[in-house]
């Protein structure tokens, strides 16, 4: 994703990219901006937004640093714990923040869709099945979660979760309600990371200006 993220926004006239942070901070080929570890963010020169796909482990030097400079910070890291997600909320009370498991607009719609079937269909049985490459460390995917959310919200029961880990896998999210007689899936299936990348991309364009909070991506990319 940071590869992904570092070529496409060099090609959106939207931004200017200024800086970059790795977990090593050493030189990435072909970028003529400075690189910063997690822990010389300070270090960085002045920006306007940040969007952050990383790790838990560099999640809370990125919010401390977007909070001292009143700068906007759109985040796809998952795999945070409570407190990450408290300090998350707590930064939304300075600075627009937008934090998101899956920022495929696809992805979007299908939590708009999950929300409206579980609440028409309140007495079926709703499963996830969430598929991705090997190399995926979290299991269930955000993705997976926001949407047993959605379905929670929708019927007031908590769907179970099925993760499987096979090859490379983008990302694959199947929604399944089972009723007597009849069975009603929604899917989605993502093929290219870039999708992922342009997400966030929109995402930080459109939360540039506006009042400190944290924004759903639903509420910026569907009005």
């Amino acid at each position: 994703m940071g590869k992904a993220l570092l070529r496409l926004v060099r090609a959106d006239t939207r931004f200017e990219l200024v800086a970059a942070a790795s977990r090593s901070g050493s030189a990435i080929e072909g970028l003529v901006v400075p690189v910063f570890a997690a822990g010389e963010l300070s270090r960085c020169p002045p920006f306007d937004v940040a969007i952050d796909f990383s790790l838990p482990g560099g999640f809370d030097a990125i919010v401390a640093e977007c909070v001292r400079r009143s700068a906007v910070l759109v985040s796809g890291t998952t795999g945070l714990d409570e407190r990450q997600r408290a300090l998350l909320s707590e930064a939304g009370r300075t600075i627009p923040v937008l934090w998101a498991s899956n920022f495929s607009i696809g992805v979007v719609v299908l939590e708009d869709l999950v929300l409206r079937a579980s609440s028409a269909l309140r007495q079926w049985q709703v499963e996830i099945t969430e598929t991705h490459h090997v190399h995926k460390r979290d299991a269930p995917s955000g993705t997976a979660l926001t949407l047993a959310n959605a379905a929670r919200q929708g019927s007031g029961a908590l769907p179970a979760i099925h993760s499987v880990r096979e090859g490379e896998i983008v990302g694959e999210h199947v929604v399944r309600f089972s009723g007597p007689g009849e069975s009603l899936e929604l899917a989605h299936r993502a093929t290219d990371r870039d999708v992922f990348t342009l997400g966030a991309l929109e995402a930080a364009a459109r939360l540039h200006g506006r009042p400190p909070g944290n924004w759903p991506l639903s509420t910026l990319i569907l009005g």
